[in-house]
């Protein structure tokens, strides 16, 4: 019965816990700096904005030593990689390690060739606080001595739940918070294994939605980088609380979207207190 106590009152704090990390974000209004792909760049900035952050979608290597200084937290997505914009990837982890700042890291597609998963090992290299990917892309990453052409392109073939296993190997490796997106979300850091239980399937109907929730990741982790597990949680939940919410007015893909960008910035403590859905699993081994 104790057990079972503990493991409700963990969960009533998870709701109190993702509320007060909004309220930072909007308190604090985080620059997060994004180098991220062509597709994705209009929902991430909308999505950071609708939250209360600042987004910055500056790719420009040039440019870096000047600007990466000023940003809270830097979000890298390989959605469109090309070799021009990878020295900027670099020089931008680079400086933002250097600075003490986190960075959240999104392998799309990380298998589809062999330039991007040597890309992203690389970048796995240099030390995210936190990778967000599908199970397929997570599963890609942490086996990535064995096939490298067993991905579907950004979208997945497996479900979260399938990749538990890969995301605590990665973890362990890498140092970094892994979150698995899918029908559950499935964060650990090697130790903790919590599931976030919110969103709609019709999300994944909308292009950039993993994109999105990647840079609502950093914004989290910007304000309080010191429990970027905690932040990755409550960015995950938060981002499905407005998919459910925005789907009660929608009528398809392209009117979601609108109505999740909106729900995202009205969103209150009520609200989140009601609907935030995370469950704490069995601690990883």
């Amino acid at each position: 019965m104790k057990n079972e106590n503990q493991s409700l009152e963990e969960e009533e704090d998870w709701g109190m816990k993702t509320w007060k990390n909004l309220e930072k974000v909007r308190e604090i209004s985080p620059l997060i700096q994004c180098i991220t792909n062509y597709v994705s760049m209009d929902l991430m900035a909308n999505t950071l904005l609708a939250s209360g952050a600042s987004p910055a979608m500056l790719h420009c290597l040039q440019e870096i030593p000047d600007f990466t200084p000023h940003a809270d937290a830097l979000c890298l997505n390989v959605g469109t990689l090309s070799p021009d914009w990878l020295p900027s990837m670099k020089s931008a982890a680079e400086l933002v390690n250097e600075l003490g700042k986190p960075w959240v890291f999104d392998p799309v597609a990380v298998s589809a060739s062999e330039f991007r998963l040597k890309t992203c090992i690389e970048l796995v290299g240099l030390k995210p606080a936190v990778i967000r990917g599908n199970a397929s892309e997570i599963l890609a990453l942490a086996n990535a001595s064995r096939d490298t052409h067993s991905s579907k392109g950004a979208d997945s073939s497996h479900g979260s739940m399938d990749a538990i296993e890969a995301a605590k190997s990665l973890a362990k490796a890498s140092g970094a918070v892994i979150a698995v997106s899918g029908a559950v979300d499935i964060i650990t850091d090697g130790q903790r294994l919590v599931g976030v239980h919110n969103g709609v399937a019709m999300m994944q109907r909308i292009t950039a939605t993993g994109c999105a929730v990647t840079a609502l990741i950093a914004a989290f982790v910007a304000v309080d980088p010191l429990h970027a597990f905690e932040a990755t949680v409550s960015a995950l939940s938060i981002f499905g609380v407005a998919g459910e919410l925005g789907m009660d007015m929608a009528k398809g893909p392209a009117s979601l979207r609108m109505h999740l960008i909106d729900s995202l910035h009205g969103l209150d403590q009520a609200t989140i207190l009601s609907q935030v859905n995370i469950s704490c699993m069995s601690r990883a081994s």
